[in-house]
């Protein structure tokens, strides 16, 4: 059996795991939703846009919620500060997570097009809005949340929303907007076809390049103007969760540190460029699967750098250092992390199979005359 040190790492890469799952497959859906008003000229063009997420959007979604109760189950006191001080943030998530599904649905009810782009409209702002904002709760988890506990660890948190929204966190934002784009444009170049294809390779060629100039724009940031984090004082990785039973420092430039200490870990932000490289030449090739596979590896790198950037911290905290969240001071019993090891070891490869099998029945370009075909029979 795993001691409580390796459950902890288990999960924390579980955590990434996940959360570049939903980024890869839900990006695209919210990269569809979002160039929807923009690239689909006509009435027949948004419906293949939409139909092409149109069967898969909700199993993209689970990822999300995969992720979210990993957060609450592995991670408890993370996920009270991250969803206590992003409140309202969450909200105007949650509240355009649950406009896509009225948007797509109502779309079709009615053909008259002031309805259509009406709806077409709210599609493209559920899918612009969480990329943004989970971008900028990550810039503002890098930067440090103002947090801190009691002797009793009672939460007190002393941000607001406009606290929220500093210059980094926004470049963090465009940073996450931008490579979720590039990845539904990419998925229309694989599921769709002519003037609709074209439109959509022209979209994944500029903001493929966007995003890692982005990319290395936020990692010059941290490395000169950021306050990084380092635990000072011995930490027990077998001990009970307690995040004031430790020292923390903060100044510019240790969020390299790690980087320093295990050089290869150089590799993850170096897939980027690799990433990068193979999106650009799939899209000189016309071979849009391999771009698609590019930017999932691009996005593999963003998230992965900025977990390996602040191992072992989950959620720093600007107000007192002290009380930062690590990856060893937040998680929940070992008995809880054993019962969660078994049951994804059990249902974990039924979902990577169904989706799988998903994706394999559902192959294929959503065309026009298929779209016609069916009427009002989808979307």
């Amino acid at each position: 059996m795993l001691d409580y040190q390796q459950l902890r790492l288990l999960w924390w890469a579980v955590l990434g795991v996940l959360l570049v799952g939903f980024a890869v497959l839900d990006g695209f859906d919210f990269g569809v939703a979002a160039l929807l008003p923009f690239i689909g000229k006509k009435d027949d063009e948004r419906r293949v846009m939409i139909n092409s997420i149109g069967p898969i959007w909700e199993g993209n979604q689970v990822w999300l919620i995969l992720g979210a109760g990993t957060l609450f189950a592995a991670w408890p006191a993370v996920y009270a500060v991250a969803f206590s001080g992003f409140y309202l943030a969450m909200f105007l998530v949650l509240c355009t997570l649950i406009l896509r599904p009225v948007a797509i649905k109502f779309r079709s009810k009615l053909t008259e097009p002031r309805w259509r782009s009406f709806w077409d409209w709210m599609l493209c702002v559920s899918g612009v809005t969480p990329p943004v904002i989970f971008g900028v709760a990550v810039g503002n988890a890098v930067l440090g949340v103002p947090f801190t506990f009691d002797e009793t660890l009672r939460l007190t948190y002393t941000g607001s929303l406009l606290d929220l929204l500093n210059p980094f966190a926004l470049l963090a934002g465009l940073l996450s907007f931008s490579m979720l784009l590039t990845q539904g444009a990419l998925w229309l170049t694989i599921k769709t076809e002519g003037a609709l294809q074209h439109r959509a390779h022209l979209v994944a060629k500029y903001t493929s390049w966007l995003t890692p100039c982005l990319f290395a724009a936020a990692g010059v940031w941290v490395a000169l103007g950021v306050g990084g984090y380092k635990i000072t004082s011995v930490v027990d990785p077998l001990a009970a969760s307690n995040p004031l039973l430790k020292t923390v420092v903060q100044e510019t430039g240790l969020w390299l540190h790690n980087y320093h200490v295990v050089p290869l870990a150089l590799a993850v932000p170096a897939l980027c460029l690799v990433g990068t490289l193979i999106t650009w030449f799939g899209l000189a090739k016309k071979a849009y699967l391999a771009a698609f596979i590019g930017n999932s590896i691009t996005i593999l790198s963003v998230i992965g750098t900025v977990g390996i950037s602040m191992f072992p911290f989950l959620l720093p905290s600007s107000f007192n250092p002290q009380a930062s969240l690590t990856i060893w001071d937040a998680s929940s019993s070992r008995g809880t992390l054993v019962t969660m090891t078994v049951v994804v070891v059990v249902f974990m490869p039924i979902v990577l199979a169904y989706t799988a099998w998903v994706y394999r029945v559902l192959r294929g370009k959503v065309t026009q005359a298929y779209i016609k075909e069916q009427g009002g029979n989808i979307y």
